[in-house]
């Protein structure tokens, strides 16, 4: 019997979730699916350019397992880019990491999705509504 998939921690979820090439109707087009795991995999190592020592320790894998996710999703985009299908991210086994915030005014600690790290500048305590947080 197999084993069931662990979850990968993802720290971000894009915005947008789908790319197609110009000039095509999305009718016309055929598409390429990459899971939410295989976007951060590409963003940890392509975009942060961490080892990938770094990255399978942020997404709470073994190395080995995120050389194959890594080269999954590398494939997958050569494809859409080679034969001009498009590209949408969705599904996997995912959690989304969270980030433990310490409010300067009452002490109270709580968590934030890690994501609106990089949307909001602001994290407003729960039990104080004073924004003043550090990480």
């Amino acid at each position: 019997m197999a084993r069931p998939p662990k979850e990968r921690r993802v720290e971000y979820i894009p915005e947008i979730r789908y790319f197609k090439p110009a000039g095509i109707p999305a009718r016309d087009i055929k598409e390429v699916n990459l899971s939410i795991e295989e976007v951060e995999a590409i963003r940890l190592k392509d975009l942060e350019g961490l080892t990938q020592e770094e990255c399978a320790r942020k997404m709470e894998v073994s190395r080995p397992t995120f050389q194959r996710v890594l080269t999954g999703a590398r494939e997958k985009i050569a494809r859409a880019l080679i034969e001009g299908k498009a590209l949408r991210f969705e599904g996997g086994d995912y959690k989304l990491a969270k980030l433990h915030v310490k409010c300067h005014r009452c002490g109270n600690k709580f968590e934030v999705p890690f994501h609106h790290r990089h949307r909001f500048s602001r994290r407003f305590c729960p039990e104080c509504d004073d924004e003043k947080n550090e990480e």
